[in-house]
């Protein structure tokens, strides 16, 4: 074997292979269609994020539900007012409880569309700027 002569000669590459195959780039909408990875990792996001809306949502509800009674067993004097002629409990537990329930569930619903349209949002317009 012979040593080179003369120092490496530098070689300058200015242009990429003219012959190379375009990256495909599927449109999201597609890609949740057709069901791939890709998509798979859109809807596993949309649905994670509905769960940690709905624990939020339940967690607090049961939090208010459970902790209405416990503390009118706790506060033995909360047993004994009356708001006119009802017992506080009875105006609490019968009463006002349905409207927290509805607002709660009033909350839960606008949050999940709000939620749904970003996912919609994201998905077209991410369709159009890889076209």
């Amino acid at each position: 074997m012979t040593a080179p002569e003369g120092p490496a000669r530098r070689v300058r590459v200015t242009a990429s292979r003219r012959g190379a195959p375009a990256a495909l780039r599927r449109p999201v909408a597609s890609a949740l269609a057709e069901q791939t990875g890709l998509g798979e990792l859109y809807l596993q996001g949309l649905l994670r994020a509905q769960l940690r809306l709905t624990a939020a949502v339940a967690s607090t509800i049961t939090a208010v539900l459970l902790g209405i009674p416990l503390i009118f067993a706790l506060v033995p004097a909360t047993r004994q007012l009356h708001v006119g002629p009802l017992p506080l409990p009875w105006l609490v537990l019968g009463v006002l409880i349905y409207p927290t329930v509805v607002a709660a569930a009033a909350f839960y619903t606008r949050q999940t569309e709000r939620t749904e349209r970003r996912f919609v949002a994201f998905v077209s317009e991410a369709g159009t700027e890889r076209r």
